[in-house]
């Protein structure tokens, strides 16, 4: 899969991929920070061509893939603000036999940069002309088919591109999470699931009571969407299972989170191993600031 849109653990049950439950305890697990960067950037060397390239997620497009082997590229596929920022991308970003996906956090000469609803505070100005937090590695042989995996190891900066990866750690032993997704899957054989279609509707509408600070409530879903209730409740169940999460993760790195003048947290993480790949991320808060907050880019 392409690391295009990473889905919320709980929106993963709709419906019936139990994946997740065995997916939170899973000791053999890969954590990176998910920083707030936009737009995401593609880079590496196309397998057609064999040479170097920038786009955004747009070069995976299944019909009008917009791929940019040149400045004179990227003033064909795009214009204002993501053209400037893939002009500086094309020329500051270290050519690599790899194609790598990253997101965008600012131009340098600052310390202060909010490339979408996060700002980040820099313990010190920074001197390189781009600021890159990568976070995916891609394999294939073509772009339409390539497969993601997460970047394990750390880029080397230059003098003109600053790659942030902060560090953060994931406690392996997570028994408490273990039990009550034990007992989320028996609760889950009492539940009737949705199909994708529908399941989306749902998604929507919680995004909505989040975005509204409205709460998300069972019985007005499962009427609105002819919906086992049992469902929304094991939905909420696993979200409840994610915030707990959190308790078993551990930042180390120097970087200063605000939205607006609130101290916080990174946006969140994404945690990947054999079950699956998800992010996550604290709904209450980012979330409903992302979906609000007026964007820069």
């Amino acid at each position: 899969m392409k690391n295009t849109h990473l889905q919320h653990p709980e929106d993963s049950i709709l419906t019936g991929d139990l994946s997740v439950l065995d997916w939170f305890g899973e000791s053999d697990s890969i954590i990176s920070t998910k920083m707030d960067g936009a737009p995401a950037i593609v880079w590496g060397t196309d397998p057609a061509t064999g040479t170097f390239f920038v786009g955004t997620k747009s070069v995976f497009n299944k019909v009008k893939i917009k791929i940019n082997h040149s400045h004179e590229e990227i003033d064909k596929n795009h214009e204002g603000k993501v053209a400037r920022i893939l002009h500086a991308c094309f020329d500051c970003l270290p050519r690599t036999q790899s194609i790598i996906q990253g997101d965008f956090i600012g131009y340098g000469g600052s310390d202060t940069f909010r490339p979408n609803t996060i700002t980040y505070v820099f313990p010190q100005i920074v001197s390189e002309d781009i600021i890159i937090a990568p976070h995916t590695l891609y394999f294939g042989v073509d772009l339409r088919t390539v497969k993601a995996a997460p970047l394990t190891n750390k880029l080397i900066s230059t003098d003109s591109c600053l790659f942030v990866q902060p560090e953060v750690a994931l406690h392996p032993h997570r028994e408490d999470l273990v039990d009550v997704c034990a007992f989320a899957k028996q609760m889950s054989t009492l539940c009737e699931f949705v199909t994708p279609n529908k399941a989306t509707k749902i998604k929507k509408h919680i995004n909505d009571c989040i975005r509204g600070e409205n709460y998300i409530d069972e019985d007005e879903i499962a009427e609105k969407f002819d919906c086992d209730i049992n469902l929304i409740r094991l939905w909420k169940l696993v979200a409840s299972i994610k915030e707990d999460l959190f308790c078993f993760i551990d930042e180390c790195d120097d970087i200063g989170c605000l939205i607006g003048e609130e101290v916080t947290l990174h946006e969140g993480y994404v945690i990947t191993n054999k079950y699956g790949m998800f992010k996550v991320v604290d709904r209450e808060e980012f979330s409903r600031a992302n979906f609000i907050m007026e964007k820069t880019w």
